[in-house]
C-alpha cells in the first residue's frame, strides 16, 4: 500500500521527512588572525578552536565577514575552513562562510564547505545587486541542491534591499537543506514574524539582541563578542534555553557595553583591537580594514575593563 515505507503507522508525514540539522547556543563568527607579514596565522586558528571548544562555544563559523572573508584568497578561505574542521574534529559544529552575490559562486562555495566537512554553510543574501524575492528564492534553491544544510543570512543593512521576507523564508524552509537563519535585521518583531510562519531555527545576528530574540524562540546567536568572551556567550544561551531568565539578564547586563563597543567602528575592527589588548592575537588587518582609531582606544579599553577582560 501507499504506507509501505512508514515503519510506524502513527508517524506523521512530517516525521518521515529527513530530520533537519538542529543547532543551538553560541556560534562564534571567528576572526582570522594575520601575522605581521600579512599571512594567515593557521597555528593561532587551531589554538582558538581548542579554546572555544573548552569554553563551551557550540559552533565555529570561519570565513564570515568577521573573519575578513572579502580579503582572503580562494586558497586561504579553503585552508582556514579546513583548519577549523580538522581541529574541531566533530567536537562542535562548523558553519562554513560561503555566500556570494553570484548564484554560481555561492553554489561552488557551498560545495567546497560540504567537501571540506563543514556541518552547515552560511549563505548570505546577495549584496549590491539586490535581487527580488523571486531571485532570492531561486538563488537559495540552487544552493540547496548542493546537499549541505544551509543557514540563511539575512542582513539587509550590509546588502541593500529589504532582505528576505517572512513569506520567502517560510517557502525556503520547505527545502530539506534549509535549516536555520542568521537574523540580522535587528528587529525582535521580525524574528517573531518568522517564527509565526515556520519552524526555521533562528539565530540572532546581533550579540546585544540574543536575550530578546531567544525569548521569542531563537535558538542562539552568531556572535562577534564570543571571540573575546566565549564562555559568557555560551552560558548566556544556556541560561535562556533552560529558562533561567535571571542569570541570562545578569550576563546580558554584564556584556551589553562590550557588545555595543564591538561596533564603535566597522566589525571586525573593534573585536580584533580588543583581542590584541587582551593579548589573544595581533591587531593585523587587510585593507580596506584599518586599525582602530586612536580616539576609540580608551572607550574600548574601558568596556573591556568593565567586562573584567583586561
Amino acid at each position: 500500500g501507499h504506507y509501505a515505507f512508514r515503519l510506524n503507522p502513527h508517524q506523521t508525514t512530517k516525521q518521515v521527512k529527513m530530520a533537519k540539522l538542529s543547532m543551538s547556543g553560541s556560534v562564534v563568527a571567528l576572526i582570522t588572525p594575520f601575522t605581521d607579514d600579512d599571512q594567515v596565522d593557521y597555528a593561532k586558528i587551531e589554538e582558538l578552536v581548542d579554546w572555544h571548544i573548552a569554553e563551551g562555544t557550540s559552533g565555529i563559523l570561519p570565513c564570515g565577514t568577521t573573519g575578513e572573508s572579502p580579503t582572503l584568497s580562494d586558497e586561504e578561505t579553503k585552508k582556514v575552513i579546513e583548519t577549523v574542521v580538522k581541529k574541531a574534529a566533530g567536537r562542535c559544529k562548523v558553519v562554513g562562510g560561503g555566500g556570494s552575490n553570484s548564484t554560481a559562486k555561492a553554489v561552488k562555495a557551498a560545495q567546497m564547505c560540504k567537501d571540506l566537512g563543514c556541518d552547515v554553510v552560511l549563505s548570505v543574501i546577495p549584496y549590491y545587486n539586490k535581487p527580488t524575492q523571486d531571485g532570492l528564492y531561486a538563488h537559495f534553491s540552487e544552493v540547496a541542491k548542493v546537499g549541505i544544510p544551509i543557514m540563511l543570512y539575512n542582513i539587509p543593512g550590509r546588502c541593500g534591499g529589504g532582505g528576505l521576507t517572512s513569506a520567502t523564508i517560510a517557502k525556503l524552509y520547505e527545502l530539506p537543506m534549509v535549516c536555520s537563519i542568521k537574523e540580522a535585521t535587528g528587529s525582535v518583531d521580525f524574528a517573531s514574524e518568522i517564527k509565526s510562519v515556520c519552524d526555521i531555527e533562528v539565530f540572532s545576528g546581533d550579540d546585544s539582541l540574543t536575550v530578546p530574540l531567544m525569548s521569542v524562540g531563537a535558538k542562539g546567536v552568531v556572535s562577534v563578542a564570543a571571540n573575546l568572551v566565549p564562555k559568557k556567550m555560551a552560558d548566556l544561551c544556556k541560561s535562556m534555553q533552560s529558562g533561567d531568565l535571571a542569570s541570562a539578564q545578569k550576563t546580558h547586563a554584564e556584556l551589553y557595553k562590550l557588545c555595543k563597543a564591538m561596533f564603535c567602528e566597522t566589525n571586525p575592527i573593534p573585536c580584533k583591537a580588543a583581542g590584541a589588548m587582551m593579548g589573544k592575537w595581533k591587531q593585523n588587518f587587510r585593507l580596506p580594514m584599518t586599525k582602530l582609531r586612536t580616539e576609540n582606544e580608551a572607550p574600548l579599553k574601558a568596556a573591556l575593563k568593565e567586562a573584567g577582560l583586561v
